[in-house]
C-alpha cells in the first residue's frame, strides 16, 4: 500500500510556503518521507496577488520535497484561507416521507441542503459544510441518522462561506506550478487534523492558527465545529512594530524577532533583562545595542492585543473551551506566547505539535506549529486515499459507504 498512496499537504501562507510528502504506515500512521519550505510570494493576506510569483514559491518548496522523498509531486491537497471566510450556524427541515418512515440517505441530504439555502453576497460561494449534529423528532445528539425512524428530521451545519475568486485564483497558481488541486481545504481544519484529539473536539477547545497576516479561529464542541472567525492580523505585526520601534528594515525586524523575541517580561530573569542585542538602524552605519527588555517591552503590548480580540470572540460565542486553547502556525512559536495566551483567554493552553499517534518517519524534524496545517493536509490526503483503496478491496454495505463518503465530504 506504501507504494501506491502518496498524501501531499500544500500549505500556501503569506510567508512561508510550505509542502509535507506522507505515506500509510501501520495502524492508520503517516510516514512523513519529505518536506520543503520556500519563502512566499505574491499573497497577501491569504489571497493571490501575483499567480507567477505564488507559482514560482509553489515550485520551490515542492521541489525541496520531491528531492528529500525522492517521489515526483503532481498533485496536493491545499489550504484555503482568506480575510474574508465567514462561518455561519444554520438549520434545516424536512418531512420523512419513506416507508415505516425510516430516514434514508437522501433525507439528510435534503435536510443538509435546506440549511445551506441561504442568501450570498455577489462573487460569493459556500466554501465548506460541516455537520453538527442532527435531530429526529425532538431527539438531539445524533451524528448517523440514516437507519433510524422518525417523520421530522432537522440538521444542525456549520456553513463556511466566502468569495469565490480567492479559490479559483490559488486554483490557478497551483495549476500554473504544474501540479493539480486533489481538493482544497480550510487552513484551520487542517491544523486540526494534525494536533487535536478525538476528546478536544468533543469536551471543546478553541484551535488559533496565527499566520503572518491572518488568523483564524475555529471551535469545536461535541465533536464537531462550532465556529469559525478569521482576523486580519498576524505575526507580521511584531515584526512591523519593532522595524519602526528600533528603525531598522523589515528583514531585520525579522531576524530580531526570531533570535531574541519575547513576549512576555516576567519569564525574563535579571541577565537577560540587561542582555544585549547589537542593532542596524536604517541610514546608519554603526550598529547601536538595546537590551532584551525593551525588545519586549515592545512585542509584549501587541501580543496581548491580537489575543484579546480572538479571545473576545470566543467570549461572544459562549463557547465552552474545557480542553483550552492550542496555538499553530509559525506566528505562535514568539517566547512566552503560550503565558500570555493563558492569562488573556484564562483557559490551559498548549502549542500545536503533530499528534504522535498519527505521524511518524520524518515526524521529528517539522513537528513544530508552524507545519500543522501543511500536516494535517497531507494526513487528510492519506486518510482519503485509504477509504477509496479500501473500498475497491472490500464492498462496505452501501450505508457504510455512504457515511464514509459523508464524512469526507463535509470534513
Amino acid at each position: 500500500m506504501n507504494n501506491e498512496i502518496h498524501a501531499i499537504g500544500l500549505d500556501i501562507g503569506t510567508s512561508k510556503v510550505r509542502c509535507v510528502v506522507g505515506e500509510p504506515g501501520e495502524r492508520g500512521v503517516m510516514n512523513i518521507v519529505g518536506y520543503g519550505e520556500a519563502e512566499s510570494r505574491g499573497l497577501r493576506r491569504g489571497i493571490v496577488t501575483a499567480t507567477d510569483a505564488v507559482a514560482e514559491s509553489i515550485k520551490k518548496a515542492v521541489g525541496e520535497a520531491e528531492r528529500v522523498s525522492g517521489l515526483e509531486v503532481e498533485s496536493a491537497v491545499v489550504n484555503l484561507s482568506g480575510e474574508h471566510f465567514r462561518g455561519e450556524n444554520k438549520n434545516g427541515v424536512v418531512a420523512v416521507a419513506g416507508s415505516g418512515r425510516e430516514i434514508t440517505e437522501e433525507d439528510v441530504e435534503r435536510a443538509i441542503e435546506s440549511a445551506c439555502a441561504m442568501q450570498l453576497p455577489a462573487g460569493w460561494e459556500i466554501i465548506n459544510r460541516l455537520p453538527q449534529e442532527f435531530i429526529i423528532d425532538g431527539q438531539d445528539g445524533i451524528m448517523e441518522p440514516v437507519g433510524m425512524t422518525g417523520a421530522r428530521l432537522e440538521s444542525l451545519v456549520h456553513i463556511v462561506i466566502g468569495p469565490s475568486a480567492g479559490r479559483q485564483n490559488l486554483n490557478k497558481a497551483v495549476k500554473r506550478a504544474g501540479m493539480d488541486v486533489e481538493r482544497m481545504m480550510l487552513e484551520p481544519l487542517a491544523a486540526a487534523e494534525s494536533t487535536l484529539t478525538d476528546d478536544d473536539k468533543e469536551y471543546g477547545c478553541a484551535l488559533v492558527n496565527i499566520g503572518s497576516e491572518i488568523t483564524s479561529l475555529m471551535i469545536f464542541g461535541r465533536g464537531a465545529v462550532q465556529h469559525t472567525a478569521v482576523f486580519p492580523f498576524g505575526g507580521l505585526h511584531f515584526t512591523k512594530d519593532i522595524a519602526v520601534g528600533l528603525r531598522v528594515s523589515i528583514q531585520e525586524a525579522s531576524k530580531i524577532k526570531q533570535r531574541y523575541g519575547c513576549v512576555a517580561s516576567f519569564l525574563l530573569n535579571d541577565d537577560e533583562r540587561q542582555e544585549n542585542i547589537e542593532i542596524m538602524p536604517v541610514g546608519r552605519t554603526e550598529a547601536r545595542g538595546l537590551t532584551k527588555e525593551i525588545l519586549c517591552d515592545i512585542m509584549q503590548p501587541r501580543a496581548i492585543e491580537l489575543l484579546q480580540h480572538v479571545a473576545h470572540e470566543t467570549v461572544r460565542t459562549q463557547a465552552q473551551i474545557s480542553s483550552g486553547v492550542i496555538l499553530t502556525g509559525g506566528g505562535s512559536n514568539a517566547r512566552g506566547m503560550i503565558e500570555i495566551a493563558e492569562q488573556v483567554f484564562d483557559a490551559p493552553t498548549r502549542l500545536g505539535y503533530l499528534d504522535e499517534s498519527n505521524f511518524g518517519g520524518l515526524a521529528e524534524q517539522i513537528s513544530g506549529p508552524e507545519w500543522a496545517v501543511a500536516s494535517g493536509l497531507a494526513l487528510s490526503s492519506m486518510r482519503s486515499q485509504v477509504r477509496e483503496m479500501n473500498r475497491g478491496n472490500k464492498r462496505p454495505s452501501k450505508m457504510a459507504e455512504w457515511f464514509e463518503n459523508f464524512r469526507e465530504k463535509f470534513r
